[in-house]
């Protein structure tokens, strides 16, 4: 599956083009948990690559890969189906590509993607942290709960949804 999508890098650079695919590569889970395992929040957390690794197993999650070229400059973990299907599970953008408006491109396309088949969209963000915070609720996002010491203790998970109404008498957008 390919979307592409345009952002401008800077006022200065002329639009480039992206793809999210879905991918179940285990070379690009490796380098997706890498990815995971150097930055906040889970540096914060304490989760090394092995526990990032553990993030991309079970039943029901697809995993996307935001690229640039070759590149993969991001992911998401997208949970499908059950009782909470539409919970996107995992975001999460190179460090050195945060602030380029790629986390609102994966936002996008997750929204897409689950009103296919349900009105809510879910995504848990760390209390602490406070730029995916912004970025989730500019996106319209609004908390729904504190999940404490859910991760790591210490450290409260923030429940946050989008929704487009009821599921009862939800048909889905195409």
């Amino acid at each position: 599956m390919y979307f592409y999508g345009a952002l401008k890098k800077s006022s200065m650079q002329p639009e480039a083009a992206y793809t999210i695919t879905l991918s179940d590569s285990a070379a690009d889970i490796r380098i997706c948990a890498q990815m995971m395992a150097k930055s906040d929040p889970w540096i914060t957390l304490g989760m090394e690559i092995n526990l990032c690794l553990q993030a991309f197993e079970g039943d029901y999650r697809e995993v996307y890969l935001l690229k640039h070229q070759q590149e993969i400059l991001g992911f998401m973990i997208l949970q499908v189906k059950g009782s909470f299907k539409g919970y996107i599970q995992t975001l999460c953008i190179a460090e050195k590509h945060r602030g380029k408006q790629l986390g609102t491109l994966l936002l996008s396309f997750a929204e897409k993607q689950v009103l296919k088949y349900s009105p809510n969209i879910f995504i848990c963000v760390s209390a602490f942290n406070t730029n995916a915070i912004r970025l989730y609720t500019r996106y319209g996002f609004e908390q729904v709960g504190v999940l404490k010491n859910f991760v790591a203790a210490g450290y409260d998970e923030l429940l946050l949804r989008k929704t487009a109404g009821p599921i009862l008498g939800y048909h889905g957008k195409q």
